[in-house]
């Protein structure tokens, strides 16, 4: 059981450091395999408690930005998981040209770790997972203005760590901060981790105790003449706007080649930033130093804010305040590191003049070994990259990416190494020059250059299309396979109303045994998921086949899992991620056991060819969309014979479903030229065929088997879209809409797509999405492809885009589709009460994250309120 006593007095420290020194001895004999199991145990305990941290962060400091402090705390614990859960206690120097990288690493015994009031939660959580992946102890100090989320943070990591087998006493941390205990503290263990200010680095470094420190941040960079000006100005606008500019590695400066200056400011005020006239520029100047140094008041604030500071009013929509520089001095307060929403710009006459200047700031200003960006054509330009990192005593060297993002590793260039304790080397007065990890001796200078991850097109093995194909591909399963044991998961609607016969029949008839499971809700349980396994495991089944809607095959997919690894936990299989590739959890490998095939009864979902499932908490009602592509069912029969009967209600709201994912699709961050075709010949095919389908679905009407088959057809190609482009918000937000107020899927979808594509159109958004393809905003020309393609007309992309808006409004209108949530009979009062909590569980969606611009939750809130009472206020 983890235990920690109160340590706020030299004497109660001395007895924690005894503790944690001998814990250390104990965990020191530990395997390997000992130590990572302990690791990903605390790293998933910090992920899933990522949310909570940051709002306690903003709320004890005052500093940043929750939503991004929840991004850095995920990032903490994923991202450093990932990058050494394989990774052993032992260095190696690697030059890796297809990567643009260069790196090394090292390790050592009971860590003193510093924990700094700007990144309090997300650097406590590194650094114990660091600590515990090297087998050491850690004792932490948090700063006086952030102890009780830090001490929170590093609570969590201990008690699972101990829950996992690691010693009692491994982590411990000093619960009334004070100078003098901090200075004992450094002088008393093994190793100093040092995170904060230059003074208190400078302290850890003269304590005569072994320390890993870094320097101050004040990173410059160069915008090149050859530089794409469009992706440079939105990138650096993504990084200074990051948790308003807190992390060390962000710009500070720009030195703009003259032959551009003009078109790099006018691209800076199209986004949203402002630059300031002399008067103000002057007047920020007074309050951004105070005797030379950093003004702490305006750390992590807004530019309205800081400008009210000033002395005048500005918009609060300026997302970054910009003063053009007249000096490279120390005089010069634009040149200085500032750790929030302010940037200084400077000109430079050529590139070597800029290299100079460069330098010159680093030598003036602070910021020696820390961080230097270029903006350049690294291909034609190679030479001019070459003299730049040459020249520039920085240990990042951050090529073509945003730098706050890009300087703390792996999101830009994947083989640089995560961290938030960033070493400067010998120039900085550190003692390693790299991202800190788990093996550190050596001063290192690392080049990373932007590169775009792979990316893929992945579907099921097989996918049979053809209305009355189902009773041919079964023939499969007897004559290739030679499966033996069948069972069924339906609901119970579909069971009695015939629709497994059809299967049923032609396993008889190959003499396969069969069982059939139809005790699936519309809103898939885990009560029933569990259930359906258990009788799996009885029946031992080598082939399973889900048929129905999306209920039934989520179930399916859920019921498959649980079957081949009844191990497997729920909330691990829940857990969100940023990657899909990086996340903490590994799906077990499926169809070891059992073969899965998928038969479609509705034209809308496309599960059949997509590796997600949405399962209901039944003790919480929260909806959890679970990925990945072990999901993936191995076969899916795509039979538009399972959909002529489909009432009018579900072709409705399972064909506006379809338009969704088609939406989505397209314009996600992760989108490709394969899955593009496929999204908008879908939507053709819907926008042609779903009046037909719909106006058939009446009791009276007859069968219009063409446009069944054609919104069969139209529903999986939007799956196959969807699986690999993945969703966006829209998605995000219906979840949450039909948990809390029980909405079908495909209705929540269809009253919120107007405002997401509104949402995600603007050309200056308050932040962007974070792929290392994606850019700058650029939703707006994407959604106007997608009208021209289904014929709307307009004299440029905003009107393209409203008249798309207009056309899915006509269909919506046309299929049934009432116009507000309100509409639906959805309480006023009850909506409004339980908003908060529906916009904070739709922000942290596994759906939010390939959104193409990343959601504030006051920016989902009020699309969830135009969306009720179908107003339509600007976001």
């Amino acid at each position: 059981m983890a235990f920690h006593e109160i340590v706020d007095s030299v004497e109660t420290f001395e007895a924690a450091l005894k503790k944690v020194k001998e814990a250390q001895e104990i965990f020191s004999t530990y395997t390997q395999e000992q130590v990572d199991a302990i690791f990903l145990a605390a790293a998933s305990a910090a992920n899933k408690q990522r949310i909570p941290l940051a709002k306690m962060a903003v709320e004890e400091t005052g500093y940043g930005i929750v939503e991004d402090k929840v991004i850095k705390n995920n990032y903490a614990a994923e991202h450093i998981y990932n990058a050494y859960k394989n990774t052993k206690t032992c260095g190696v120097i690697e030059e890796d040209k297809a990567y643009g990288i260069t790196k090394i690493a090292e390790p050592i015994g009971v860590v003193g770790a510093v924990i700094p009031t700007t990144n309090p939660t997300s650097t406590a959580i590194f650094k114990c997972l660091i600590s515990l992946k090297t087998r050491n102890g850690i004792i932490i100090s948090p700063h006086p203005r952030a102890k009780k989320c830090t001490i929170e943070a590093a609570k969590i990591v201990y008690e699972a760590a101990v829950k996992a087998g690691a010693p009692d006493g491994i982590i411990s941390w000093v619960d009334v901060p004070s100078l003098d205990l901090t200075n004992l503290l450094m002088k008393e263990v093994d190793i100093i981790l040092a995170t904060g200010g230059p003074a208190m680095v400078k302290s850890a470094y003269s304590s005569g105790t072994p320390a890993l420190g870094v320097g101050a941040g004040n990173a410059s960079a160069i915008i090149d003449s050859s530089a794409d000006i469009t992706v440079a100005v939105n990138s650096i606008i993504h990084s200074k706007t990051f948790d308003n500019g807190m992390i060390c590695a962000t710009e500070q400066t720009l030195i703009v080649d003259k032959t551009i200056y003009n078109d790099v400011k006018k691209e800076f005020e199209k986004r949203g930033c402002m630059f300031l006239d002399k008067k103000q520029a002057d007047m920020i100047r007074k309050v951004m130093l105070i005797n030379g140094a950093l003004n702490a008041k305006i750390v992590g604030q807004r530019p309205y804010q800081i400008a009210k500071m000033a002395g005048f009013e500005i918009p609060e929509s300026v997302k970054v305040i910009i003063g053009e520089a007249t000096s490279l001095e120390p005089e010069e307060a634009f040149g200085h590191e500032k750790l929030t929403t302010i940037l200084g710009m400077y000109k430079s006459n050529n590139f070597d003049e800029a290299i100079d200047m460069a330098e010159t700031l680093l030598n003036n200003n602070g910021g020696l070994g820390h961080t230097a960006v270029l903006w350049i054509d690294n291909n034609k330009e190679r030479a001019k990259l070459d003299k730049w990192a040459e020249r520039m005593k920085a240990c990042r060297l951050i090529v073509n990416t945003p730098s706050s993002l890009g300087g703390i590793g792996d999101l830009y260039n994947f083989k640089f190494a995560p961290s938030l304790t960033l070493g400067c080397g010998s120039w900085g007065g550190n003692s390693v020059s790299e991202n800190i990890g788990v093996k550190h001796l050596l001063n290192i200078k690392t080049v990373a250059e932007r590169r775009e991850n792979m990316l893929w097109f992945r579907a099921p093995e097989k996918v049979y299309i053809k209305k009355g194909c189902l009773p041919v591909a079964l023939q499969e399963l007897k004559q290739v396979m030679g499966k033996k044991r069948a069972f069924i998961v339906t609901d119970s609607f579909l069971f009695k109303s015939g629709f497994t016969k059809t299967i049923t029949d032609k396993l008889d008839e190959m003499g396969i045994v069969h069982t059939t499971f139809s005790d699936v809700e519309p809103d898939p349980s885990l009560a029933s998921a569990q259930k359906g396994a258990e009788a799996m495991r009885k029946f031992e089944p080598d082939v399973i086949i889900a048929v129905g809607g999306g209920s039934a095959m989520d179930a399916g997919k859920i019921m498959w899992v649980l079957y081949e690894h009844p191990e497997a936990d729920f909330q691990d299989m829940a857990m969100r991620f940023i990657d899909i590739r990086k996340r903490v959890y590994t799906f077990p490998h499926m169809g070891d056991k059992a073969y899965f095939i998928a038969v479609p009864t509705s034209a809308g979902t496309g599960s059949e060819v997509t590796p997600f499932a949405v399962i209901t908490d039944q003790d919480t009602g929260i909806k959890y969309p679970l990925a990945d592509y072990e999901l993936m069912p191995k076969m899916a029969i795509v039979d538009a014979d399972m959909m002529m009967s489909g009432p009018k209600g579900l072709t409705s709201a399972s064909g506006i479903d379809a338009v969704t994912h088609d939406l989505e699709a397209y314009a996600s961050m992760m989108a490709t030229p394969f899955t593009d075709g496929l999204a908008l010949k879908s939507l053709q095919l819907i926008f042609d065929n779903l009046p037909a389908a719909y106006d058939s679905a009446a009791p009276d009407a007859p069968n219009d088997p063409v446009a069944r088959e054609n919104m069969a057809n139209a529903a999986t190609m939007a799956g196959m879209a969807f699986a690999n482009a993945f969703l966006g918000v829209c998605h995000s937000m219906a979840h949450k809409l039909g948990a809390f107020h029980h909405l079908p899927h495909g209705i929540a979808n269809a009253l919120l797509i107007d405002e997401v594509i509104r949402f995600n159109s603007a050309e200056a958004p308050a932040k962007m999405g974070t792929f290392s393809q994606y850019t700058h905003p650029h939703t707006l020309s994407r959604y106007a492809e997608v009208a021209s393609f289904l014929g709307c007309k307009g004299k440029n992309d905003e009107e393209k885009v409203e008249a798309l808006i207009a056309k899915i409004d006509e269909l919506k209108e046309r299929i049934g589709i009432k116009k507000t949530i309100k509409d639906y009979g959805v309480d006023e009062k009850d909506f409004l009460n339980r908003l908060d909590a529906m916009v904070e569980q739709a922000f942290d969606d596994q759906c939010t994250g390939a959104n193409p611009r990343f959601p504030l939750f006051s920016e989902i809130k009020q699309m969830y309120l135009n969306a009720y009472y179908g107003k339509h206020v600007k976001v």
